[in-house]
C-alpha cells in the first residue's frame, strides 16, 4: 500500500538537517512530498521559486521525493496530494510545545492525517534555516550545515 507523507516547512534554505529527515522519512513512507510554504509574513532570504528550485535539485537523488510548494492549511495540502502523514522535526525541546499545538490543531481539522516527529542526528540538532543565513550573512562558513549547491546559492544571493 502506497502512503504518502508531507513534510512541510518554509525551507529558507534546506539544510543538512532537513536532508537528514528527508532520507530517513524515505524508509517509513513510499512518497514523501517536501511542501515548501509560502508565507507572506515571513521575510524570506529566497523567493518561493528559488525555494523550490534548490530544495528540488538537492532531492533530486531521491525518486520517492517530490517538492511542492503550498499555501493555506496544511491539512487541505495533505488531502489534496493524498498525503495520511504530516512529518514534522524536532530539534529541540522548545521546538515541542508549539509542534504539539500545530499536530492537535490539524488532527482537529482532519482526523485521518497523522503528525510524525522525528529528530535529526545529534550532529544537525542545533542547525536551523535562520541561524544559517545569519552566519552567511556575516561572511562565516556554512560548510557542513547545508548542502554544497546552497552553500554556493548563499554566497551568490548575499553578493548581490
Amino acid at each position: 500500500m502506497d502512503i504518502i507523507a508531507v513534510y512541510p516547512g518554509s525551507f529558507d534554505p534546506i539544510t543538512l538537517g532537513h536532508l537528514d529527515i528527508v532520507e530517513r522519512s524515505r524508509g517509513l513512507f513510499s512518497k514523501v512530498i517536501i511542501a515548501v510554504l509560502r508565507n507572506p509574513q515571513k521575510n524570506a532570504l529566497f523567493s518561493l521559486e528559488e525555494r523550490v528550485e534548490i530544495t528540488e535539485e538537492v532531492c533530486r537523488i531521491y525518486p520517492e521525493v517530490e517538492v511542492q510548494s503550498f499555501d493555506g492549511l496544511l491539512v487541505d495540502f495533505a488531502e489534496q496530494t493524498g498525503a495520511r502523514g504530516i512529518i514534522r522535526g524536532l530539534r529541540a525541546p522548545t521546538d515541542f510545545e508549539y509542534e504539539l499545538q500545530m499536530a492537535l490543531m490539524n488532527r482537529r481539522l482532519n482526523e485521518q492525517v497523522e503528525t510524525l516527529f522525528m529528530v535529526p542526528r545529534e550532529t544537525h540538532t542545533f542547525v536551523s534555516s535562520s541561524l544559517v543565513k545569519e552566519i552567511a550573512s556575516l561572511g562565516g562558513s556554512v560548510e557542513g550545515l547545508v548542502p554544497p549547491l546552497v552553500e554556493k546559492r548563499l554566497r551568490e544571493k548575499l553578493a548581490s
